[in-house]
């Protein structure tokens, strides 16, 4: 059974930099795949951050909410099965709850930012950005 686990989240000061990993364990599955990151504060509905595209095991098109693009980076590297999201310039509205979902057999394409679409999920890391 394939899982996520995620690490990197914690406390920094607005204007300070932090960076997520997403690690894919066990997965067995389709060399297709969208990895994306989603966001939560308390009990509002998670928000797509960055979602990169998998194709053959190869990295292909990324996908920015528009208050990620220029401040947030996704990469992955393919031989790791690992997944980053590279976050700078944090603001205080950047704080919740991170977590990256797997689609398996899926590229991302549009709908890259919609927790229904994803099948796997990690257990989610805090991200705090004081002011």
């Amino acid at each position: 059974q394939a899982r996520l686990v995620e690490s990197g989240g914690g406390s920094v000061q607005a204007g300070g930099s932090l960076r997520l990993s997403c690690v894919m364990f066990g997965y067995t599955g389709s060399s297709t795949r969208c990895i994306s990151w989603f966001r939560q504060v308390s009990a509002k509905e998670r928000e797509g951050v960055a979602a990169i595209t998998t194709i053959n095991d190869i990295s292909g098109s990324t996908y920015y909410s528009n208050s990620a693009k220029g401040r947030f980076t996704i990469s992955q590297d393919d031989a790791k099965n690992t997944v980053y999201l590279q976050m700078n310039s944090l603001k205080s509205e950047d704080t919740a709850t991170y977590f990256c979902a797997a689609r398996s057999g899926r590229t991302c394409g549009g709908s890259w930012d919609q927790s229904s679409y994803f099948n796997y999920w990690a257990q989610g890391t805090q991200v705090t950005v004081s002011s």
